[in-house]
């Protein structure tokens, strides 16, 4: 290999003597004592941890960016996955895969598709007054605004269901946040929440508190909303998939363009590793636990199968990956280069 710079003494074409090498290696061992003759510089002061809001990425022709909503540790992952059994069990688990056995940070990540005609936003994050309010979350407008983009853009608002960290951010300030949008949710989900059955839930429960906002974000907005069923249009390229049991009509939906596919799973898994290692394990927020288990089961296993990219609102921010068979259950996958162009 041609040296650029040769030790002193030797011309370019020299080969270096034994002798020249040796000076050379004394001169690197004593250069450190030399430093230590030079002041000392100041420690750079602390800058705390940094904070990524949004990613974004393309398939086929359309346009996707992860948009944070709120970053906060919280008690789990037993009993939010996990309910039915011994809080050990979930811990060991957790102990297992290197991971903090009694705290966790989920994802709060609404999905953003430009589809070069319409600007579609999957969920609305915790808003004002969702499940992590503000300053930890209610972050997505801040995120919106980040990646290049503000609210009265947005043309179309797709709710996967009706609960608070998925419809708060559909108010600010008692008024729509997205001024010139659409809206679509699930028949079956707006007809259950409209009724006065979750009313007659307990107040402190997660049900009651859903109906609640409900009517205070999501029912003022009823004149702009459509309503899809499973395998029902948004706008073309995305269609709406069954996904029940979270909540009565709760909706994943397939984004396909160019032959490529992305699955955005809302709340069919609330812990990157629990839910999907243990799909059959009960989710405390799951309204019907068995239908919950049986759309984990099919939804894993499509995306599995498929190998679709996910969008998986709950998994750690960006909230993108993909999920692979393992044992009797699965493993969630987190995106590094796949998206890359």
């Amino acid at each position: 290999m041609k040296m650029l710079f040769p030790p002193s003494g030797l011309c370019r074409n020299e080969a270096p003597s034994r002798r020249g090498i040796l000076a050379a290696a004394v001169g690197l061992v004593a250069a450190p004592a030399v430093l230590q003759g030079l002041p000392a510089h100041a420690a750079a002061p602390e800058l705390g941890s940094s904070t990524q809001t949004f990613q974004r990425f393309r398939l086929g022709a359309f346009e996707f960016t992860s948009l944070l909503d709120a970053s906060a540790m919280i008690d789990g992952p037993w009993p939010i996955v996990g309910e039915d059994r011994p809080a050990s069990e979930v811990e060991a688990l957790m102990q297992a895969n290197l991971l903090p056995e009694k705290r966790f940070r989920p994802g709060f990540s609404p999905t953003l598709v430009n589809t070069g005609r319409e600007l579609v936003l999957f969920d609305t994050g915790n808003g004002e007054n969702g499940f992590v309010p503000p300053p930890a979350g209610g972050w997505l407008s801040r995120s919106l605004a980040a990646a290049g983009y503000a609210p009265e853009q947005v043309d179309v608002v797709v709710l996967t269901h009706a609960h608070p960290d998925h419809v708060g951010g559909l108010m600010s300030g008692g008024k729509p946040a997205f001024a010139k949008a659409r809206y679509v949710i699930g028949a079956t989900e707006f007809d259950f929440w409209k009724s006065d059955r979750p009313l007659a839930a307990p107040k402190e429960s997660n049900e009651y508190g859903s109906a609640i906002m409900f009517r205070s974000h999501v029912m003022p907005l009823a004149a702009r909303m459509s309503f899809v069923a499973a395998d029902g249009e948004v706008v073309p390229g995305i269609r709406a998939v069954a996904a029940h049991g979270h909540t009565p009509g709760h909706l994943a939906f397939h984004v396909e363009s160019e032959g490529k596919r992305l699955l955005v799973w809302g709340d069919c898994a609330h812990h990157e590793l629990a839910s999907l290692a243990h799909p059959d394990w009960h989710a405390l927020f799951d309204q019907d636990k068995q239908a919950g288990i049986a759309t984990r089961r099919k939804i894993y296993d499509m995306a599995a199968t498929d190998r679709l990219a996910v969008a998986a609102y709950h998994t750690s921010f960006p909230s993108i990956g993909y999920v692979e068979r393992r044992g009797e259950g699965y493993r969630w996958l987190p995106v590094s280069y796949q998206l890359a162009e």
